[in-house]
């Protein structure tokens, strides 16, 4: 076994083919792909038919690029977009070559053009390639649409919603999308005769991606930097004036036995304001918002000594995020939203209201001011939070960003501040981060200082680091110094707070990190290989002291096929010097000492485009002076284009020696999404958690019945899972918001 392991790196170095080390002159793309805009000549009716004379005499986009698995040749399949416009909406036709059946895994709101045939649009209309727009559009006319931003880090978010308008058409070999997107719900200079633009085509059924104007293998279809140019025959319309109201009311019926409450309802009101200050600045009001619609957190299994990042699913924090949120980097941030509106335990805060500001002050210049007022609830006492943020950008790609953030608690008799670090909690910094104009060198470096009652040293945190981002190959290290004094109390530090299981306390104590992380990959011409990725991590922990704390050596190597099937096997070595005894089980925690153990690990998923999907993986080996076996799989149904059936398992088995014990952790859930049809949706989330000691049913009714205008109608209930469903809290929840444009 362990030579045909040992052959596979050897077979792919003989049969894969590297990309193409061609640069990509970016510099050209405005001269190389243009797009004439002309206006409409006569009235268009948004239906897919695509027949009237404005779309006969507008110019069209064709000869797409790969995209993926590929990028350096163009695609065979027919891909053909026009535009044109008139004083209220710019209008996109696109007719997709495709033969039937075409995937849609989903007619849900905001599903991904990944997982569907679809166009997506990329729109710059600032051409500053620092953010934009995306509208996408699956073949059975489902819409999705985000803002984007320069250096933007993961996936969409889709937390931005707005009125749009389209209509898809299904033939025999293929499908056409028509779409029309109001001006007023752009953010651009009249003045501007050339708009960034880009489209992406998803083909599912071949596991491709298109682009019109190319884009490098090892950036995201959707990144500003690789846009074409939209070239006006006049000046853009003006956008108008843009003032949305959305309120909302809500009611329901709830019980806490947990807290020994009764059975009880409530009817609560609000709204939600959006105002275009301007062509580039947007001021966004908020008074007392409720987010009982928001899909409840997957839970977990946390086996680490540190506390687990769960991310913002509430919108209003969501939308232009970035500006406060990609301070430092993903284990180490100043601003964490999650903060605001939520206790200590994640239990729901009441906000009374909040107002953020965030847009373009200046071409180069972007800015976010956000206020927020919560409530006092039991002893936790009421709290105003505000953060500050400025984006300058320099060179062609770079930028350079300062921020101040600031939380205050109000002190009453029945909230007092007996500690004087409760009382406020300040944080500023500043930050630039460089990107060479082909995007493929970065680097990066940041000060941050925290603010807080009595204290004044070892207060400070440092980030630096920089790599290589290329086609073929990317390397790129970080480091970090930590203080322990460093606190964010609107933000997440991870591995500060250490606790000590036989003292029963957390003790702050900071740290020097430096990760590093090297990546190859191989994209074969011929077979069924995608492409072949070579990856190794380093993270290494020192104390203040620059003692050592904690390495970790990861190699790892993955096998990703046309078919979307995936592959991955790796191993990793690791020594922690446990500063603080520690406990994974019910017994004698584990003494503080060093420890150094090997794990080993797979993971295989199936063709995810089949009616019926796995993905599973399984690891083991040793853990601490203990064994370690975990395995984790999801079996995934679908019936296109309407249900979807997820089963997740995870198992973890924690084997110490005497007097440690051991420990057997089950997390079971399933998800059932079903489609009506496109404003019609169910969801049901169950969650089965014995670490967590919680049995969870959420049930959502979600009915679209106008642009952005919904009702809800929410079921939750919580459960022991030992002694076994023994109730602790129920509820059932209705919101309706509509969404008037003034």
């Amino acid at each position: 076994m362990r030579k045909i392991i040992a052959l596979i790196p050897a077979y792919c170095l003989l049969n894969g083919t590297p990309v193409c080390a061609q640069d990509i002159d970016v510099s050209k793309y405005k001269e190389q792909y243009q797009l004439p805009i002309r206006k409409a000549t006569d009235k268009i009716k948004v239906d897919g038919e695509l027949n009237e004379e404005a779309w006969r005499n507008a110019a069209m986009a064709k000869d797409f690029w790969l995209k993926f698995p590929r990028d350096d040749e163009k695609t065979p399949t027919r891909t053909e977009v026009k535009v044109t416009y008139d004083n209220q909406f710019l209008y996109i036709g696109a007719v997709c070559y495709d033969s039937l059946p075409l995937v849609a895994q989903s007619l849900k709101r905001d599903s991904r053009i990944r997982e569907n045939d679809g166009i997506g649009i990329v729109l710059d209309p600032m051409n500053k390639k620092t953010n934009g727009f995306y509208f996408a559009v699956t073949a059975y006319n489902v819409q999705a649409d985000d803002l984007l931003t320069a250096g933007q880090e993961g996936e969409l978010n889709f937390s931005w919603d707005n009125k749009w308008y389209s209509k898809t058409r299904i033939e025999n070999d293929h499908y056409v999308i028509e779409a029309a997107i109001p001006f007023k719900t752009l953010r651009y200079d009249k003045s501007n005769m050339q708009w960034g633009i880009n489209f992406i085509r998803s083909e599912r059924k071949k596991n491709q991606f298109h682009t019109w104007a190319r884009v490098p293998l090892n950036f995201p279809g959707t990144d500003l930097g690789y846009t074409g140019a939209l070239v006006w025959d006049a000046a853009p319309p003006p956008p108008g004036t843009n003032i949305s109201v959305i309120p909302y009311t809500t009611g329901g019926i709830k019980e806490n036995k947990e807290e020994n409450e009764g059975l009880s309802s409530d009817f609560n009101a609000g709204f939600d304001a959006k105002i275009a200050l301007n062509s580039s600045l947007n001021l966004d009001l908020t008074v007392n918002p409720d987010f009982s619609q928001v899909e409840v957190d997957r839970q977990v299994t946390n086996i680490t000594r540190f506390s687990i990042f769960f991310p913002e699913r509430r919108n209003f924090f969501l939308e232009n995020s970035d500006l406060f949120s990609s301070y430092g980097i993903p284990p180490i941030r100043p601003f964490y939203s999650r903060r605001i509106g939520l206790d200590n335990d994640a239990n729901a805060i009441p906000i009374i209201a909040g107002a953020r500001l965030t847009g373009n002050i200046a071409p180069k210049t972007r800015i976010g001011i956000m206020n927020m007022q919560t409530k006092s609830k039991k002893d936790f006492a009421a709290q105003n939070y505000t953060a500050l943020s400025v984006n300058q950008q320099v060179l062609k790609r770079s930028s350079v960003r300062a921020y101040f953030f600031n939380r205050s608690a109000f002190e009453t008799d029945k909230n007092p501040m007996n500690d004087p670090l409760d009382k406020y909690g300040r944080n500023a910094g500043a930050e630039f981060s460089f990107t060479n104009e082909q995007g493929n060198v970065q680097g990066w470096a940041g000060y941050h200082h925290s603010m807080k009652q009595t204290i004044s040293s070892r207060n400070n945190y440092i980030n630096l680091g920089g790599g290589y981002f290329g086609r073929q190959f990317t390397s790129f290290i970080n480091l970090d110094n930590l203080g322990t004094n460093y606190y964010a109390d609107m933000g997440f530090v991870q591995r500060i707070e250490n606790y000590d299981a036989v003292k029963d306390t957390i003790i702050r104590l900071g740290f020097k990190s430096v990760y590093n992380e090297t990546e190859y990959r191989l994209l074969p011409k011929k077979g069924k290989l995608a492409q072949v990725v070579f990856n190794l991590e380093n993270f290494m922990v020192l104390n203040p002291d620059n003692s050592f704390n904690e390495l970790n050596m990861e190699p790892s190597c993955s096998f990703e096929f046309k078919s979307t099937r995936r592959l991955e096997w790796g191993i990793s070595y690791n020594r922690t010097k446990l500063l603080f005894p520690a406990a994974f089980t019910d017994a004698d925690p584990l003494p503080a000492g060093e420890y150094s153990y090997l794990q080993g690990g797979i993971e295989y998923s199936s063709d995810s485009r089949k009616q019926l999907s796995v993905s599973t993986g399984l690891s083991g080996g040793g853990f601490y002076n203990g064994r370690l076996l975990q395995w984790a799989g999801t079996l995934t149904f679908r019936h296109q284009p309407k249900l979807v059936i997820d089963l997740n398992g995870e198992y973890n088995r924690l084997r110490f020696p005497s007097p440690y014990g051991s420990e057997n952790l089950f997390l079971l859930s399933t998800r059932v999404e079903y489609s009506f049809s496109n404003n019609i949706f169910w969801t049901t989330f169950v969650q089965y958690n014995t670490q967590a000691n919680n049995v969870n049913i959420n049930s959502r009714f979600q009915w679209r019945f106008k642009p952005a205008s919904d009702f809800f109608l929410v079921y939750t209930d919580n459960y022991f899972s030992s002694p076994f469903l023994k109730n602790k809290n129920r509820a059932l929840v209705f919101k309706l918001n509509y969404w008037f444009n003034l």
